[in-house]
């Protein structure tokens, strides 16, 4: 599936469930409101979808939520989709969580062909960690950690840096994360969904962030790509490496080879954009999947060229009222 400026779609973002355990302060509110179950595809409706996509070119595949471990019989989804590792029609499945319910996964991730899971974390304070998830449990994610690695499992680790939050912990992660082989991801806050207090507050650059981390640590600049969106550098104190997700402060969209599918089957072209595409209808309607796989490919041919995130004193108000959770990771 090639995109009107020439790029390669072949990554897709399900998210499963709007739902999760945490409510994380700069991915929802407090007091969020879910989605009626009616309006949420079936597992069943999903791995058809997906099996849509792997047909038209999709090669790598990541399941996100909400929490995608929270998804009743979810396992079900894994084990069907692991079929299309073994005809080596996908290249890779993979699962974006918060962890809190890894450690009863893990082992059955494994078994169908998941080799790498990105864990999002953004405190290694237990009080910390409570503050920001909005009363998670630090200790159940670290089991969930451990149980993944000793499945066979690649972890990395995402951190969204959050101003007066945080940002006295990102050196202390990166150790944590290099004395354990984690390779780890920094992230910018993105201005989606109304949050209280504003985005400028939670907002820090991460070339601010990489110039601190650059007085203590060896970074160099590094070819790597994981198929995301994130600038790699290695770390030369620990051999790992580490990467800068920046939206704002400089936005990687001319290479996006990503479209992100919801749980209620809309296709986003675009994260930072409004515009989307109904595939629940044609996926209902015909059996076949001959309209599903028409809709998507006419969907391609809308993706924008990228996104206009801006975060200043002048634009302090969300970009998209969609919340992050809506969309998934």
């Amino acid at each position: 599936m090639i995109d009107p400026f020439g790029r390669d779609v072949s990554y897709l973002r399900v998210s499963v469930t709007d739902r999760c355990d945490f409510r994380c302060q700069y991915c929802m509110t407090e007091d969020m409101d879910f989605l009626p179950k009616a309006e949420v595809l079936s597992l069943e409706e999903l791995n058809r979808m997906c099996s849509a996509f792997i047909d038209l070119g999709v090669e790598k595949l990541r399941i996100t939520g909400g929490e995608p471990l929270v998804r009743r019989n979810i396992m079900w989804l894994f084990e069907h989709l692991s079929q299309h590792l073994e005809s080596g029609t996908l290249k890779e499945l993979t699962l974006t969580t918060n962890a809190s319910q890894l450690a009863r996964f893990a082992t059955g991730l494994h078994t169908c062909g998941v080799r790498r899971v990105n864990v999002s974390l953004d405190s290694l304070n237990p009080r910390k960690f409570d503050r920001i998830t909005r009363g998670g449990d630090l200790e159940q994610v670290m089991e969930g950690i451990t149980t993944a690695q000793a499945a066979g499992l690649q972890v990395k680790i995402n951190m969204v840096a959050l101003k007066d939050v945080n940002e006295d912990e990102i050196d202390v992660m990166l150790s944590w994360c290099g004395e354990r082989g984690f390779d780890m991801t920094l992230i910018e806050v993105m201005p989606m969904g109304d949050m209280t207090g504003g985005r400028l507050e939670q907002y820090l650059p991460l070339s601010l962030v990489r110039a601190r981390l650059e007085e203590r640590w060896t970074l160099t600049d590094l070819d790597y790509k994981s198929g995301g969106p994130a600038r790699y550098v290695k770390v030369g104190e620990s051999g790992g490496r580490l990467g800068f997700i920046t939206p704002l402060t400089h936005n990687f969209c001319e290479s996006c080879n990503r479209v992100r599918l919801t749980c209620t089957g809309q296709l986003y072209m675009c994260l930072g954009r409004e515009d989307s595409a109904n595939l629940r209808t044609p996926l209902r309607q015909d059996s076949s999947d001959a309209a599903l796989k028409s809709a998507i490919t006419a969907a391609i041919t809308r993706k924008p060229e990228g996104h206009d995130f801006v975060i200043d004193r002048r634009n302090q108000e969300p970009v998209l009222d969609r919340h992050m959770s809506v969309t998934g990771g």
